[in-house]
């Protein structure tokens, strides 16, 4: 099985940056596909970057396009997404998820099934 467990998150102003973690262990093996939700309070939950561990390649979101970089270390079996230029629209509990591509081109669109428990972003 795989666990994930997030960290990083935190409160930061507006126009900061913040560096998110999703540290994977387990059967990492069983999985190809890794992606960060977030979730802010009293909306539901929507996909904000995926990247193909395998490829690498990577579907971002509109609103955090040019802000936001997912990226994943082999080595350490950690996928982090880099955020810059925060914005207050941003706060949110932060997840990952892992799972199978379904789709690899033009971008990974995935099936997930593996969650993590979340880190909570506040911008101000």
């Amino acid at each position: 099985h795989v666990q994930l467990v997030e960290s990083g998150g935190g409160s930061v102003q507006a126009g900061g940056s913040l560096r998110l973690s999703c540290a994977t262990s387990g059967s990492t093996s069983s999985y190809n596909c890794v992606a960060w939700f977030r979730q802010p309070p009293g909306k539901e939950r929507e996909g904000a970057a995926t990247i193909s561990t395998t490829t690498g390649r990577t579907l971002y979101a509109n609103p955090v396009k040019g802000r936001f970089t997912i990226s994943h270390d082999n080595a350490k079996n950690t996928v982090y997404l880099q955020m810059d230029n925060l914005e207050r629209e941003d706060s949110a509990m932060y997840s990952c998820a892992a799972g199978t591509a379904t789709t690899v081109y033009p971008g990974p669109i995935c099936e997930y099934n593996t969650w993590g428990q979340g880190t909570q972003v506040t911008v101000s």
